[in-house]
């Protein structure tokens, strides 16, 4: 059983759709200095930061989910997040998961004959794969409260 939705279908899919929305809030983000830097609004970099923090949060917690869908090497999934601190380096990264793979296969629900299929987290992991609402809400809330947490923090930079 995999998620419905297009967008959610397989691992890969998901993987590349947040990869390149990340991308593009980079855009955003550097369009937005840009205008400021010209005479624009200081709110126009608030509201490009805030919106390409979000899609980072989103982008990062779905790096750590295929990470442990896939069997990822810890290196390769900390890159797969760390490549977001990078303008667009999502996008080379994304590429190179295809190329290499790494992002072939389809969500892991059910159990098989793998001996890592016994750890804990694989078993939690399919626990919310045959539950994907419960894993949707999960993760959405957890991006929300850690995107509050951090404006509530402040901007990088302190101002």
């Amino acid at each position: 059983m995999t998620p419905r939705s297009a967008v959610f279908r397989t691992p890969a899919r998901l993987f590349r759709v947040l990869a390149i929305a990340e991308a593009i809030t980079w855009t955003i983000l550097i369009a937005a200095i840009i205008a400021r830097a010209v005479g624009a609004s200081a709110i126009v970099v608030t509201i490009g930061g805030g919106i390409h923090g979000f899609v980072f949060l989103a982008y990062a917690a779905t790096a750590l989910l295929v990470a442990v869908n896939q069997r990822w090497h810890p290196g390769v999934g900390a890159l797969a997040v760390i490549s977001a601190v990078v303008p667009y380096a999502t996008v080379p990264v994304d590429v190179w998961l295809h190329r290499s793979e790494r992002l072939r296969g389809d969500w892991r629900p059910e159990a098989t004959e793998d001996p890592r299929d016994r750890r804990w987290y694989d078993r939690a992991m399919r626990w919310f794969l045959r539950r994907p609402w419960v894993l949707a809400i999960l993760l959405i809330t957890g991006i929300v409260a850690l995107y509050v947490a951090l404006l509530l923090i402040g901007p990088p930079g302190g101002k």
